[in-house]
């Protein structure tokens, strides 16, 4: 953990881990070199790309959010119920800030909160306000990438850890990195830990295809602003004009592919570095993974965990689970 500057207000401290700029330039540099061009969806989201997530996020067409934001609120007395009192709460991904009030408002008695982003500027103002907001709840905010190893504060109130992964996050790892992911946070927490999740489920197409190629172009601008960060961080050359968003549903794979494609043969030179694109070709951004109800709970009990409640909207669009470590 290394020092901040930043002003911390109300906060319990601030503990800083985000990743390096180095980090960003391998992972960067080792996915454009490959057979298919890939970049990893985690950075997506630095300071314009957490802006545009959350205008995504308030898109007629993109069900997720509104849905799993309905299941909490119906919800929100049962799942407190199913956590308990005097718990931490540690959520992976923090962002928005309107799941994690339904969740506070409810848990009465929590001992702490703890949001772990990536994006620092974000993540220290939407944990400023919940602090301002919430008066003696500690409020210990950490950046880091939460997909690898993350080290808790020391000075966390002693007790029961239950993680928060909202947002169906989890199925932008492939099963196989769902699995690990799922171990680690079993780790982390510990015995007696708890897990709130939320699964996007499966469904027809034509809904998901909407979903992820909204008509005002947000999700397109969310995927082109990767290269305009690399741009920005990498002393990259990307032609936004260049490149065309393209999202669609593998049925297969039961997988939503989001990727940049290259509308001409060009050349785009990264860090010194120059990547050729024929016509066509693709830069491979996210995968959004689907599940059913029953194929979850298996890779949950695959990883250490054990299923104890399950909440969905009348439609079976979205799903919350609640997981104990097994």
């Amino acid at each position: 953990m290394r020092a901040t500057a930043i002003e911390l207000g109300q906060l319990h401290g601030f503990h800083d881990l985000e990743p390096a700029v180095e980090e960003f330039r391998a992972a960067v540099l080792g996915g454009l070199s490959g057979p298919q061009k890939r970049i990893p969806a985690k950075f997506f989201y630095d300071a314009e790309g957490s802006r545009l997530f959350e205008e995504i996020c308030g898109l007629a067409e993109y069900y997720p959010t509104r849905t799993e934001i309905g299941i909490l609120r119906r919800s929100a007395a049962e799942i407190a119920a199913a956590i308990g009192p005097d718990a931490t709460l540690v959520e992976f991904g923090s962002g928005s800030s309107v799941k994690i009030r339904i969740l506070l408002d409810a848990l009465t008695s929590l001992a702490a909160y703890v949001p772990i982003d990536i994006s620092r500027d974000h993540l220290v103002a939407a944990a400023r306000a919940l602090a301002g907001d919430y008066e003696g709840l500690a409020v210990v905010p950490v950046c880091a990438d939460y997909s690898g190893p993350v080290v808790l504060p020391p000075d966390l109130p002693r007790g029961r850890l239950t993680g928060f992964f909202p947002g169906s996050t989890i199925g932008n790892f492939a099963p196989t990195q769902a699995a690990a992911f799922l171990k680690q946070v079993a780790t982390l927490l510990g015995p007696g830990g708890g897990l709130l999740i939320g699964v996007d489920l499966q469904k027809d197409a034509a809904n998901l295809n909407a979903a992820y190629n909204d008509s005002l172009g947000v999700t397109a601008a969310f995927n082109l602003n990767l290269l305009a960060r690399i741009n920005r961080e990498l002393d990259g050359d990307f032609a936004l004009d260049g490149f065309d968003h393209r999202a669609c549903y593998n049925a297969a794979r039961a997988c939503i592919e989001m990727h940049l494609v290259s509308n001409r043969h060009q050349v785009a030179t990264v860090a010194g570095r120059a990547f050729e694109f024929q016509h066509g070709e693709t830069i491979h951004t996210e995968d959004s993974h689907k599940y059913t109800v029953e194929s979850f709970h298996a890779l949950a009990a695959a990883a250490g965990w054990q299923a104890r409640s399950v909440w969905t909207d009348p439609d079976r669009l979205f799903s919350v689970h609640y997981l104990v470590v097994a």
